[in-house]
């Protein structure tokens, strides 16, 4: 510590004891970050990089957020100082200056099953390819904590992926600014202001009772989704559709409900067996339910597909392995995933000139043993 001047006037003392400590604390602090520099332990900045690689900051900043006005070699340069420096930008800052923060949101109802694992991997990869972030939220079963979680990501992400069977537009309107890009997985919302993405649930399910009919069955049952549900409802209007084009009747006992696990599938199965004229066909509304279903009736020793077929929906990768193979509704649930970011990516890249759009993701049945095929 340097020594301390006096003076007569107390008033002087106090600047001069200020104005010493000052300069001393800055020359020990210039002191203490130079050593820290060359010892390694301090985190170099951007002024760092400016320095070594001879341009101005602004410059610096410009190569990390690719703008063109920084030609390939200075870039190349900038880089290389960033990386012997081990520099890394700021997220908040650039988060600051480019009003982005690359990072994009995922709000799922639920965890629960391989249906979210694969639309979770889609999403992730094509994301990662794109440089972005991925965050996703769960178990946002109604609306208000979809309201919720929708206002707690305000600001923090530059678009939203919504697969929610509960949201409406109301409740995205009235918690996120319009200029947020959004795309809305299997969700009903009519409302022109947003991307949706659906799977053509009805084609597909018509398609699979058509199938379960032309092997001779009339007594098909259902095992159906959960309530409210649009991949439920669109699933067992495909189940009607094809009962009435095959002119068969439409019994009540023998739609039974189900949640889209493997529990509702056995306890399904378990009601469908008290029935005096059993079902001699099955229609699981997805692969999980179907999976229980199987148990349940390997349980009571019936067989599939000898005493009873059996079809479902979605196409699971676990599908194909179990015994007997599903015959199912394949869904490419990754590229769903997939198809969902690049309408975000292209919502966020084009703006103003990013027109919204509802598509319709086609569905294929996929032929197996529980129908009493051949496996394909």
């Amino acid at each position: 510590m340097p020594r301390l001047t006096s003076s007569q006037d107390p008033d002087v003392n106090v600047f001069m004891v200020s104005f010493q400590i000052s300069s001393y604390l800055k020359q020990h602090l210039y002191r203490s970050n130079a050593e820290n520099h060359r010892a390694g332990n301090m985190r170099a900045t951007i002024k760092d990089v400016a320095e070594k690689s001879g341009v101005s900051i602004a410059t610096v900043s410009r190569a990390f957020n690719q703008c063109d006005k920084v030609d390939h070699l200075t870039r190349e340069r900038i880089l290389t100082v960033a990386h012997n420096l081990k520099y890394s930008p700021s997220a908040a800052a650039r988060s600051l200056s480019t009003h982005r923060t690359e990072t994009i949101a995922l709000l799922l109802p639920d965890l629960f099953g391989e249906f979210f694992s694969e639309v979770i991997r889609g999403v992730d990869e094509s994301v990662q390819g794109r440089g972005y972030h991925l965050v996703v939220s769960s178990s946002h079963n109604n609306r208000t904590e979809i309201a919720t979680a929708l206002h707690t990501l305000r600001g923090r992400v530059d678009g939203l992926i919504v697969m929610s069977p509960n949201i409406d537009a109301e409740t995205l309107t009235a918690n996120i600014p319009l200029s947020l890009p959004v795309v809305l997985l299997n969700c009903q919302v009519e409302d022109g202001r947003f991307d949706v993405l659906n799977i053509d649930n009805f084609q597909g399910s018509l398609e699979l009772v058509r199938h379960l009919i032309r092997h001779g069955h009339s007594r098909i049952a259902i095992i159906k989704g959960t309530e409210n549900n649009l991949d439920a409802k669109e699933r067992l209007r495909g189940y009607h559709a094809a009962l009435i084009e095959a002119g068969l009747p439409s019994l009540t006992e023998y739609e039974v409900e189900g949640d889209f696990s493997e529990v509702s599938g056995f306890a399904a199965v378990e009601k469908l067996l008290k029935i005096d004229r059993r079902p001699t066909a099955l229609f699981a509304s997805n692969d999980s339910m179907a999976i229980g279903a199987l148990s349940a009736l390997r349980s009571h020793g019936i067989s599939v597909p000898l005493d009873m077929i059996m079809g479902s929906f979605d196409d699971i990768p676990v599908a194909e392995y179990i015994k007997p193979s599903l015959t199912t509704v394949s869904v490419k649930i990754n590229e769903l995933g997939k198809t969902a970011v690049l309408r975000l990516v292209d919502a966020l890249e084009q703006r103003n000139n990013h027109v919204n759009s509802r598509m319709l993701l086609p569905t294929t049945l996929v032929i197996r043993e529980s129908c009493g095929c051949t496996r394909a």
